[in-house]
């Protein structure tokens, strides 16, 4: 139980630290062509699947964690910042409560969604491609539409506001960044836990 407990810990730490330098790094941007996917929900999905969902939702916790951390001290944009961290405002527009609902609770349900997911297919007679990359893409694309449906519900007009567009017109663009960013995201977790899981689910159950 001592080695069990170790050896969780050990695998947690590593995909701990990965999902640090994702989030604080430029590492963890990949451009494709003029879309930008970012990995951070990489290492939330990976641990899903390697050390179980309450694993998993505990990484998305760290990933919020994270997320809010580079929004309050290190804001990449300042007219999106607000809808991230209760601490930043721009001119009359100030971050609030939902601020911390979209920054955590988006990255926590990447890892509840993932493991329940995997736990659902892995006993049926499916390819383990669709097992790990379905499970994944689900994962991935539960941060997606969440944090721009939150966007849309909580600071809808603020944030058409500050970004000098019609709010009519909001759902339609975020709508097409669920296209061009969510999608590709979705993908390379698809790509990145088959690739990572199906070999080091072999390697441990040898072990």
């Amino acid at each position: 139980m001592r080695n069990k407990k170790t050896l969780f810990m050990v695998q947690f730490s590593l995909l701990l630290a990965i999902e640090a330098i994702f989030c604080f790094t430029p590492l963890g941007s990949v451009p494709i062509g003029p879309i930008v996917a970012t990995l951070a929900m990489v290492p939330v999905v990976i641990t899903a699947i390697l050390l179980g969902t309450k694993a998993g939702t505990f990484m998305g916790f760290f990933a919020g964690l994270f997320s809010f951390i580079v929004w309050t001290f290190m804001t990449p944009s300042p007219v999106v910042a607000f809808v991230f961290t209760p601490f930043y405002s721009l001119g009359p527009v100030q971050g609030n409560f939902w601020s911390l609902v979209i920054c955590f609770v988006p990255r926590i349900l990447v890892g509840t969604v993932t493991g329940l997911c995997y736990n659902a297919l892995k006993d049926k007679k499916i390819k383990d491609i669709f097992v790990y990359g379905f499970s994944a893409l689900l994962g991935s694309l539960t941060n997606t539409v969440l944090v721009l449906g939150g966007i849309y519900l909580f600071f809808g007009r603020e944030y058409a506001s500050v970004n000098g567009v019609e709010f009519s017109l909001l759902l339609g663009i975020i709508g097409t960044v669920v296209l061009t960013n969510g999608i590709p995201e979705a993908v390379i977790s698809w790509i990145a836990a088959y690739a990572v899981c199906k070999p080091l689910k072999k390697v441990l159950k040898k072990d």
